[in-house]
């Protein structure tokens, strides 16, 4: 999908953390041109969520060693901030994701970004800067197919589960990615250690895990 474009050089953006109560939300930029293709593992360069958390480490680090690349973590705190501002998960990520495309294009000359296609793909257009705004933006449905937006991702999903695991140090509690069952009760020992008034430190607010423990009895 769009791999000619990688010939005169493609940025790729993608994102991790929107689906995921815990940690930061992290969008990337990743560059790649022809001479960069010959460097990097390209073969096993997917989707990140086609592979294991252990994996993603391991690639993350080659393509960081070769690939010019950006990456914007919107922590918990921040996160929690500007999402009732923004009122809409989508605006906030195509902020991330221009910022991401901009400070890339500080560093490199590049024509070409490939990015998911959001619900209202004017999101990211209107988030865009003076060089964002000069560049051939294409929105495209699972642009993770990608070489340049599959190696963003697993940039991305790399940071967060740094982030991730460095809350969970700090706060000594095993932060489940996800929002599933593992994480509400993760949700439940922070409450029971911290208190509420600290999950805007290490979770995001709104999500509906959070809502389903205003009913639930716990001893602090």
């Amino acid at each position: 999908m769009y791999d000619e474009l990688i010939a005169d050089g493609l940025i790729g953006t993608d994102e991790a953390g929107k689906g995921d109560l815990f940690g930061p939300l992290v969008c990337a930029a990743c560059y790649i041109d022809t001479e960069i293709l010959s460097s990097i593992p390209s073969t096993s360069i997917k989707d990140s969520k086609k592979l294991s958390d252990n994996r993603v480490k391991t690639l993350a680090i080659s393509v960081k060693n070769v690939c010019p690349h950006n990456i914007i973590i919107i922590g918990p705190e921040k996160y929690n901030q500007l999402y009732p501002k923004m009122k809409n998960l989508h605006r906030l990520l195509a902020w991330g994701h221009a910022k991401a495309i901009e400070n890339l294009l500080s560093k490199v000359d590049c024509h070409n970004v490939l990015t998911d296609k959001f619900a209202d793909e004017r999101f990211v257009k209107s988030a865009l800067q003076k060089k964002g705004k000069e560049v051939n933006l294409i929105q495209q449905t699972k642009a993770e197919a990608n070489l340049a937006v599959a190696a963003a991702s697993i940039l991305a999903r790399d940071e967060f589960l740094k982030r991730l695991e460095s809350l969970s140090i700090q706060f000594k509690i095993h932060l489940h990615p996800g929002a599933g069952a593992p994480t509400d009760q993760a949700l439940l020992e922070f409450i029971k250690r911290h208190g509420r008034d600290k999950l805007h430190l290490v979770a995001k607010t709104h999500f509906r895990n959070i809502k389903k423990m205003s009913s639930v009895s716990y001893t602090h």
